[in-house]
C-alpha cells in the first residue's frame, strides 16, 4: 500500500495565533502517536511557555530554538550574522526534515527568515517538495512567500482585528510568552 503524502501547511499573516496554532496541531499529532519537531528559527535564549510544555509530552514532541531573538531586518541588504544563524538553523532544519525520525517538522517563523532574505527560498521549495513522503510540514510566520504557498495543501491567514500592544500593553507572560 501507498504510504499517504504529508501535508504541507501554511500559517501566515499579521495577526497573532501562528505558532499556538501549530502547537495545537503538535498536541493532536502526539495524541495520536506521531513524533513532532518544532525548530524556531527567530526565538531564541527567552524561556518560552511552551518549552516547559513540551519537556511534558517528551519525547512526541520536541522544541529547539535555533535564533538569537527577534530580528528586524533589510531584506535587500541582511546582516550577515543574521544569515549566518538562519543558515546553521536551516541546516538543522534540513536533518530533521530527512532523517526519518519524525511524522510532523515545524518550521516556527521560517516565513519571516525567508522574507527578510536570511534564506534562499529555492533551497527551501527543494527541500519541501523532496520531503519523504509522509511527512508533514508545519510553516509558520508572518510574510509567507509566494512560491510556498503555491505548494502547499493549506494556508491560513491570520488577521489582526484587535490587539492590546496597539494601547501600550506589553506581552504578558503565558499568552504571547
Amino acid at each position: 500500500m501507498k504510504e499517504e503524502r504529508g501535508y504541507l501547511i501554511i500559517l501566515t499573516g499579521d495577526g497573532k495565533g501562528k505558532t499556538t496554532s501549530a502547537l495545537g496541531m503538535a498536541m493532536r499529532a502526539v495524541g495520536q502517536g506521531l513524533r513532532v519537531i518544532m525548530l524556531q528559527f527567530i526565538k531564541g535564549s527567552w524561556q518560552y511557555g511552551e518549552l516547559d510544555a513540551a519537556g511534558r509530552l517528551s519525547p512526541g514532541l520536541v522544541i529547539r530554538p535555533l535564533g538569537v531573538g527577534f530580528v528586524h531586518v533589510d531584506p535587500e541588504n541582511p546582516d550577515p550574522a543574521d544569515v549566518g544563524t538562519a543558515l546553521n538553523g536551516w541546516k538543522t532544519c534540513k536533518e530533521a526534515l530527512f532523517s526519518g525520525n519524525y511524522d510532523m517538522v515545524i518550521l516556527d517563523e521560517i516565513n519571516n527568515a525567508l522574507s527578510y532574505g536570511l534564506l534562499p527560498v529555492e533551497e527551501v521549495v527543494d527541500a519541501l517538495l523532496n520531503r519523504p513522503p509522509g511527512l508533514h510540514v508545519v510553516l509558520t510566520g508572518r510574510g509567507a512567500h509566494p512560491r510556498i504557498v503555491e505548494l502547499a495543501d493549506l494556508v491560513t491567514e491570520m488577521k489582526e482585528v484587535k490587539h492590546p500592544y496597539r494601547k501600550g500593553i506589553t506581552s504578558r507572560r503565558g499568552i504571547e510568552y
